[in-house]
């Protein structure tokens, strides 16, 4: 039997431990894809206490505690930091085979060299220990990226940003850490949301100093925040949605459906009119993107907030999403093929939160590859509801049974906190042993330096050269 969180926990052949330490844990991070704050980089915070790191903002975990019987008043309420992390360790232990409790213990070992078990018993034990680390002066933001190994950062930001922070990172020659926006237009293509109106005049309007008013005011002001974005070395633009749709319409269609919303005459949206408004809007950003190099992701089949008493209690993306179909195959390839035709389809990473839909989109996007780059269409991983090892595993045998699993550009964290990256770890982990049961098995040669480049090249390489 192997000891508990061992150096070669999820690792099950020498290859596999071969291969993780003297390759995949030695090369530094590249994570596109976050939502850790550019405004506490910039001012390189510091945390009160554990509870502030761990827990944070990470829905995921509290699913976790929901699922155990806590009260909201321990998971977002005005408990206390401290009732906070006691609870959430009074759950823990309970879950087995879920990603996050060995997530957890991930974090806690790497950032605070604590082999302890979290519990209820232990909780206030390692409050202790973690608190005290914290007051030490390398465990601020920027410490704790660097402890990781974090050698660049994309978060992501709207269109409407100024952006002040990431400049203030860029012109800090003490901040170790790359640091770009992402380019997120997702309040832009909303057009059901009732905020939307607001949104387009005064918060994407005013920062591009465009009176919006017709279809082709936004794709104006959409290029326009681009060019910014561009100057703050953003590399890539993520959009999430509900489900893929493709619906064409004329520029006057396009201009009526704008009118009449943004001057609050169409409150309500047919699916019809969303779904021609979201493919003019994604048609026109992708093609802007393959014009400037960037790298677009995409994510389908999640549906936002279900939990209308959770939503009006506690406020938005507090745990509330959840999976659904909505990446139709037909309609994903009918969207790559419009812009291939006219050779304007950029380096792309599609992901669906439903893990049914992994093979399907590997066999679309077989179909649009280009020398333009290697891999230069990727199966993408999700997080939120396929961060456990049967998913990764599955994203991996996806990739390697439909593609180049050589030509893969690691993971992005999906990281709310610092500690997350620590994911990076968890996912280099399965993918050694991946990788070494293919060797162990006689189904890959066992040669060290052809392997030892290939666990490189899909740990870090890979992404350098794609991100540029």
């Amino acid at each position: 039997m192997k000891k508990f969180m061992d150096e070669n926990v999820l690792l099950q052949t020498e290859t596999a431990q071969w291969l993780y330490h003297e390759h995949a844990a030695k090369m530094p991070i590249i994570d596109y894809r976050c939502h850790l704050s550019a405004a506490e980089i910039a001012s390189d915070s510091s945390y009160r206490n554990i509870t502030r790191l761990l827990l944070g903002s990470d829905d995921a975990k509290w699913r976790l505690m929901r699922a155990g019987g806590i009260e909201e008043k321990y998971i977002t309420g005005d408990a206390s930091d401290y009732e906070k992390f006691q609870k959430f360790a009074e759950v823990l232990p309970k879950a087995v085979g879920n990603p996050i409790f060995l997530r957890t213990q991930l974090e806690l070992k790497r950032f605070f060299d604590c082999d302890t078990l979290l519990s209820g018993e232990t909780a206030p034990e390692i409050w202790t220990l973690c608190n005290e680390k914290l007051q030490q002066p390398d465990f601020t933001i920027r410490g704790l990226l660097q402890k990781a190994g974090v050698e660049s950062i994309d978060t992501l930001a709207d269109p409407a940003d100024d952006l002040k922070w990431f400049r203030k990172t860029l012109d800090d020659e003490t901040c170790k850490t790359l640091v770009h926006p992402i380019f997120c237009p997702d309040k832009v293509l909303h057009i059901e949301s009732p905020e939307w109106e607001n949104y387009m005049k005064y918060e994407l309007g005013t920062s591009a100093d465009i009176d919006i008013s017709t279809m082709q005011d936004i794709r104006d002001a959409l290029r326009k925040r681009m060019d910014y974005f561009e100057t703050l070395g953003c590399r890539t633009a993520d959009h999430t949605l509900d489900m893929m749709d493709f619906c064409l319409a004329e520029e006057f269609e396009l201009d009526d459906i704008v009118g009449r919303t943004i001057n609050g005459k169409a409150r309500r949206q047919t699916q019809t009119v969303r779904a021609q408004f979201q493919t003019a809007i994604m048609v026109f950003l992708a093609t802007e993107y393959a014009r400037r190099g960037w790298v677009m992701q995409l994510e389908y089949a999640v549906l936002r907030d279900n939990n209308s008493r959770l939503l009006n209690s506690a406020g938005p993306a507090k745990g509330g999403d959840c999976l659904t179909s909505g990446c139709c195959g037909a309609k994903l390839a009918q969207f790559l093929d419009a812009l291939d035709k006219d050779s304007l389809l950029p380096k792309t990473i599609i992901s669906s939160r439903n893990p049914a839909d992994g093979p399907m989109i590997a066999s679309v996007i077989g179909a649009f590859q280009g020398s333009e780059a290697a891999g230069k269409l990727q199966l993408g991983a999700s997080w939120n509801f396929q961060g456990d090892k049967a998913g990764i595993k599955a994203q991996l045998a996806n990739t390697a049974g439909l593609s180049l699993l050589g030509n893969a550009v690691n993971m992005a964290s999906n990281a709310r906190s610092v500690l997350s990256c620590s994911r990076h770890e968890y996912y280099r982990r399965i993918l050694c042993n991946f990788i070494g049961r293919l060797v162990e098995n006689g189904e890959y040669p066992d040669d060290r330096e052809l392997l030892g480049k290939l666990v490189e090249d899909i740990c870090y390489n890979n992404a350098k050269k794609y991100f540029g």
